[in-house]
């Protein structure tokens, strides 16, 4: 059994997320059929990140096993055969049996995008969200330090979400002016609690609104109240931009 690792980038408006349900259809359930009709085998392919509906993913990380006697650096070439062309594996190859694309991940970057305007952009519109005119992007991004480091985010997660520990570490958290009109908010930290990043970036653009003083973000931690935290902003803004490891 030979253990093979993915560097997959999708775009995820047709799908229900990364993760296999019943009511739609996921990421992993398209490579996995892609798999299986270009390898014969049933292979289960495990993700690095569980991006939600609509999220896209530009360095996601999977991983599966296989018995294929096939050289594994070109094995990429094959699946893509077999993919829509809103998914594509950028790289594939062999991998230690201890590898796991999820439990052995250190780092997760994402990228919220956004843009400002008075009324609807359509070129920005698929990949982006928009936001208010009146936004302050000094006041926005001075709010983004207040969440470095390690805090419990219980008031950036989805209401109801079972997990025992809701403490993360946040090593970075930028926003970037990218033209007149676009911005880019880029995080990286040690894991992610669900929703939390659309949270995150909900909470910085009501700072730029006004909506919200960027000091008030050490009490909203503090409380660990989700409806003192901002909206959660739509997935289609949201890009898993890299996985990194040891």
């Amino acid at each position: 059994m030979r253990k093979i690792k993915l560097v997959v980038q999708y775009v995820g408006t047709n799908y229900c997320g990364w993760q296999k349900q019943k009511n739609g259809k996921s990421v992993q359930e398209v490579i996995e059929k892609a798999i299986l009709k270009v390898l014969g085998e049933p292979c289960q392919v495990f993700g690095a990140g569980r991006t939600d509906a609509g999220v896209h993913a530009e360095g996601q990380v999977a991983h599966f096993e296989t018995i294929a006697n096939i050289y594994p650096p070109k094995l990429y070439h094959l699946i893509n055969t077999a993919l829509p062309d809103d998914i594509r594996i950028l790289n594939s190859e062999e991998v230690s049996s201890d590898f796991h694309s999820r439990f052995s991940a250190k780092k997760k970057t994402y990228e919220y995008k956004f843009y400002v305007s008075d009324t609807i952009l359509p070129l920005l519109e698929q990949t982006q969200t928009r936001v208010g005119y009146e936004f302050c992007y000094k006041k926005a991004k001075k709010a983004c330090k207040f969440f470095v480091g390690t805090h419990n985010f219980s008031a950036f997660c989805a209401s109801g979400t079972k997990v025992k520990d809701t403490t993360r570490t946040i090593y970075s958290l930028k926003l970037n002016k990218v033209s007149e009109k676009e911005y880019s908010l880029m995080v990286c930290g040690n894991g992610f609690l669900y929703n939390m990043v659309r949270i995150l970036a909900g909470t910085i653009i009501e700072v730029g609104l006004n909506k919200k003083e960027a000091s008030d973000i050490k009490n909203i931690i503090k409380s660990g109240k989700r409806e003192l935290a901002g909206k959660t902003m739509p997935a289609k803004g949201l890009t898993l931009k890299k996985i990194e490891y040891e």
